[in-house]
């Protein structure tokens, strides 16, 4: 799991080693959804994604009212449904994307400052997390 992630949260893109609590394995789709503890619905996320995820699938978007699905980190590419700003803000680029970063909780003040002072420190995003970045 972790090579496959390349040691990275696959939601916010943060190192496991720049994080107090390491990683988790997280169902995309809950077992409480029926989700399978499969390769292909299992992904690497970090305490806090995968807190505020939870047994969550979805959330309503707020100017629209729609019900959107997270972010799948198997079949969704990052840099569509992202953009990570100047200022380490992670930016959705869609109803997806804006649907997993208010619930996930991207930026949350102290998420925010934790990936100012990682980048301030050559920290985030990691290459690995770069090339997610670019697409």
């Amino acid at each position: 799991m972790t090579s496959r992630a390349k040691g990275l949260c696959e939601y916010c893109l943060i190192h496991e080693d720049d994080t107090f609590y390491g990683c988790q394995i997280d169902h995309i789709i809950s077992e409480k959804h029926g989700g399978p503890t499969t390769q292909e619905n299992l992904a690497y996320a970090c305490i806090f994604c995968n807190r505020f995820k939870g047994s969550d699938l979805g959330s309503v978007v707020p100017n629209t009212g729609e019900l959107v699905r997270f972010f799948n980190p198997r079949t969704d590419s990052w840099s569509k449904h992202f953009v990570l700003l100047s200022n380490m803000r992670i930016e959705p680029r869609t109803d997806i994307g804006t649907s997993t970063e208010r619930i996930l909780g991207f930026n949350e003040n102290r998420r925010l400052i934790e990936r100012l002072v990682l980048h301030q420190n050559g920290r985030y995003p990691t290459p690995q997390a770069q090339d997610l970045i670019s697409g």
